[in-house]
């Protein structure tokens, strides 16, 4: 069974990759194998935005579309960025600017908790939609550390650890992450659809 991941963001793609590996019956391929257009994310919710790429992939390249949404949500920020974290700070994306504006937002703040959010959306040409959550929460660091991972990585505490997430190797990062618990729950999706294929 051949799945084309939703995304261009290598970053996510090596991720998924990794997260994916043990579906032997699945074959992956991204947009380098199979072209697809950019999908504007005009959705409310980590849910619309998942659904409305994985949907929009699906119906131009007739092809299974596992597409993902995710952002950071920071408590006393009302839950900002959210759906807006890659653009946190504007067009185009800028990861470094984004950590300096979170960073210059939460001056002198004490509370610091947040939480990553992933949304997984799978997408059949028949139609058929299945979706799954994955929630990692933590905190923010007051300087960025470590140069793994991508986007907010470097300035995110997991709870139970002293490290930030760009601090982890990819194995122990994918073992706790907020994509690895959206992922894990599509995995026996994606299991019964290979074997029915």
């Amino acid at each position: 069974m051949i799945i084309l991941l939703g995304t261009k963001n290598r970053g996510k793609m090596k991720e998924l990759r990794e997260l994916l590996a043990d579906l032997r019956s699945v074959k992956l391929v991204t947009y380098l194998d199979q072209p697809f257009r950019t999908v504007e994310e005009s959705g409310k919710s980590f849910v619309e935005n998942a659904l409305i790429k994985a949907r929009a992939v699906c119906a131009e390249t007739g092809l299974p579309v596992l597409a993902e949404d995710a952002g950071l949500e920071v408590v006393a920020l009302g839950g900002a960025p959210g759906i807006f974290s890659a653009r946190f700070s504007g067009i185009p994306v800028n990861h470094e600017k984004n950590n300096a504006l979170l960073l210059e937002r939460l001056g002198g703040v004490q509370d610091r908790r947040a939480c990553f959010v992933a949304i997984a959306a799978l997408r059949l040409p028949e139609g058929k939609e299945f979706t799954s959550e994955g929630r990692l929460w933590g905190r923010i660091a007051t300087h960025p550390s470590g140069r793994g991972g991508f986007g907010y990585d470097p300035l995110f505490i997991p709870d139970d650890f002293n490290c930030t997430l760009a601090e982890l190797s990819l194995e122990k990062k994918n073992q706790i992450s907020h994509r690895y618990i959206a992922i894990k729950g599509m995995n026996k999706i994606l299991q019964d659809l290979a074997q029915k294929d």
